[in-house]
């Protein structure tokens, strides 16, 4: 049996997910001549991208089985809800922990690896590295300043650089390079939708499926055709009442603010440089967690990593316990399950 790696989130788990699987088996008896014990790594109640699963994350590991999986393993919060490098090393490393893993699976806009393996390496020389640091202390946002430097350098497309599962493709390629030279990556490209593409379909995009969930009336005719049976079951069955909405945080943080400390608020993980205090005058001029983002979100500091402040902020995660986490390969980050299930049993509706 050749066992297999997958970093997933499954949120949810949809057709392109089932599809995956499949073409994983067909690589695996096509290669090797032997079937595949396929283990995923799949963050628990929050995203890497600080917003709350749609499900929760037993009802999402019991759908990845259903559809395929043999073993699902969950990321500990305090490497699932962190930049796409830090989601990447923590997942890898995870999985080679276990001792058995052969190959590490992962999809991409790409259709072919050499590209991601050629900006994977370019992104550790030193030379890269240093023009990097020198961009983020002139004020440029990390995504951005790597994007030009890397097509610069290498001569890569800037589009390739910019599709977030290509993002992602090139840190688990970092991250193996690093931590488990002796897995071997496998490119399943993506089929249908992109990941911000709106639309419905066979091949829907995860974030078009949770787009159509919160709406008042979502379409399920048409989410039927995007989700595997168990999956539209699980949804049809949840929605309303258990649909997770990241916004009912905003009251909570409210309150988590005013009795916050400053030295304790400037703690918390992802508020250094100022942006505890930015936080601070931005809240009491926003009427919604939706509102405050957009008001946090500036050319350094993309929406996306000020999402992620805020389960930090409310799990009282602090900069200490995510390097901590780091340097004990996640073993220190186990005990935040239960916080971070209750805190996203508040997105959800009362029954």
């Amino acid at each position: 049996m050749h066992v297999i790696g997958i970093i997933a989130e499954y949120n949810p788990f949809h057709q392109g997910h089932a599809y995956q699987l499949r073409v994983i088996r067909e690589a695996i008896r096509s290669r090797f001549h032997d079937e595949a014990a396929i283990v995923a790594v799949m963050s628990g109640s929050f995203t890497q991208r600080g917003e709350a699963t749609v499900l929760d994350k037993w009802q999402r590991a019991a759908l990845a089985v259903r559809g395929g999986c043999q073993l699902v393993l969950e990321l500990p919060f305090l490497f699932a809800c962190r930049s796409a490098q830090d989601f990447a090393r923590g997942s890898v490393r995870l999985l080679q922990g276990l001792g058995c893993v052969e190959t590490l699976s992962f999809g991409a806009e790409c259709p072919e690896l050499t590209p991601l393996m050629t900006a994977a390496r370019a992104i550790d020389a030193p030379e890269t590295q240093a023009k990097l640091h020198e961009a983020l202390r002139a004020g440029a946002s990390y995504a951005k300043a790597l994007t030009a430097i890397l097509a610069q350098e290498s001569g890569l497309a800037a589009d390739l650089l910019r599709q977030p599962n290509n993002i992602l493709a090139i840190e688990y390629l970092r991250a193996l390079q690093r931590y488990a030279p002796g897995i071997e990556p496998l490119l399943v490209a993506r089929r249908g939708a992109g990941y911000h593409a709106p639309s419905l379909g066979h091949f829907a995009s995860a974030s078009a499926i949770r787009r159509e969930l919160a709406k008042k009336v979502p379409d399920f005719a048409a989410l039927r055709e995007s989700l595997p049976e168990a999956t539209y079951a699980a949804l049809h069955q949840s929605c309303p009442a258990e649909i997770a909405s990241t916004e009912r945080l905003f009251a909570p943080l409210l309150a988590r603010l005013l009795t916050m400390q400053e030295g304790e608020l400037k703690a918390v993980f992802g508020l250094q440089e100022g942006l505890a205090n930015r936080l601070l005058a931005k809240s009491a001029q926003s009427r919604s967690l939706a509102g405050l983002l957009a008001k946090m979100v500036t050319s350094r500091y993309p929406a996306s990593r000020i999402s992620r402040i805020i389960p930090h902020l409310l799990l009282g995660s602090t900069e200490h316990a995510a390097r901590t986490a780091d340097d004990t390969n996640g073993l220190a980050a186990l005990s935040d399950a239960c916080s971070s299930l209750y805190l996203r049993w508040l997105c959800c509706e009362e029954q």
